[in-house]
């Protein structure tokens, strides 16, 4: 998939790929087609090279692709039959590999207006009252949830307060520990805050590559411990929010590969491979007893933070 947008560090990638362009144009009169083919070789071995060195800064911002396939992307390409119950939060019930399933997720724009519309991929109480009653639901026809984490956290307005928005997100943690059915969490994108965990208590817990979760972004962080957000680089360090940091500390369950170049540079291709990861867990959590699902997904979240001295 072609993208329009391309990030700082892409630029030397785009800078042989017009000589490799310009090349193509005076092929049409000179035989170039070993300097080509050469060219062609140095850039993948410069993408594999960015790709597989990058900081987490790069990869925050790789998490904010605005060609990123968002919740409604996965939903219309991953199931079957998706029937969207329209609301704050994006969600519906949907069919995976032929299992009802429950599907729900933050929903981000792809322009200023969108943007607007979907306030930024922030949640109202609202929405997370809504996947409340979806949740419910899911649990009376005994179906699957599976949620997408895509959010810069909760609305910060003084209204969603007031209407409750730190109630909602509580009450959703509380559910979510309880019901009865699998749950499978999907960070697709940016996952901050309460605006992320309030739909983020699962079974299993599954984050793309260049995905990131953390209990703030890397610029609210910087502008609180350095009074600027010109430190986020060095926050996003601290913060070790990346798949590859929060695997390691058993917050995540499984990493899940994107294309080279990230999600944005090959939808299709991301939209497969999530799928195949999808049904095997899927599957798996099927074969347990409900007992023992709910008994292990309590102990996962028990355990975290747990160390010894």
């Amino acid at each position: 998939m072609a993208n329009k947008f391309i990030l700082d560090f892409e630029k030397p990638i785009l800078e042989l790929e017009s000589k490799i362009e310009e090349m193509r144009k005076l092929g049409e009169t000179l035989d170039l087609v070993d300097q080509i083919s050469s060219l062609e070789g140095k850039v993948e071995d410069l993408r594999l090279n960015i790709y597989r060195n990058l900081t987490r800064w790069q990869r925050v911002q790789i998490a904010r692709h605005p060609e990123r396939p968002i919740s409604l992307d996965y939903f219309q390409n991953i199931f079957e039959n998706f029937t969207e119950l329209h609301g704050d939060i994006i969600a519906g019930m949907a069919q995976l590999n032929g299992q009802n399933v429950m599907v729900v997720g933050h929903q981000k724009g792809r322009d200023t207006k969108s943007n607007l519309y979907r306030n930024f991929g922030m949640p109202n109480p609202e929405g997370y009252r809504k996947a409340e009653r979806l949740f419910k639901l899911a649990e009376k026809f005994g179906n699957p949830i599976i949620t997408f984490l895509d959010t810069p956290g909760a609305f910060p307005g003084i209204e969603a307060e007031e209407r409750g928005q730190a109630e909602a997100i509580a009450n959703n943690l509380k559910l979510m520990s309880q019901l009865k059915v699998p749950i499978i969490v999907v960070i697709i994108g940016e996952g901050a805050s309460g605006g992320a965990i309030g739909i983020g208590i699962g079974d299993r817990i599954l984050m793309l590559e260049n995905a990131w979760y953390s209990v703030i972004s890397p610029e609210s962080c910087s502008s609180i411990l350095w009074r600027s957000w010109d430190f986020k680089e060095q926050a996003a360090e601290a913060l070790k929010l990346t798949a590859e940091d929060l695997k390691k500390f058993s917050i995540i369950d499984k990493i899940v590969n994107e294309p080279i170049g990230g999600a944005h540079q090959n939808h299709n291709e991301m939209f497969t491979i999530l799928k195949s990861t999808l049904i095997r867990e899927l599957n798996e959590l099927m074969a347990k007893p409900k007992e023992s699902i709910l008994k292990e997904r309590r102990k996962k979240f028990l355990d975290m933070g747990v160390w010894a001295e």
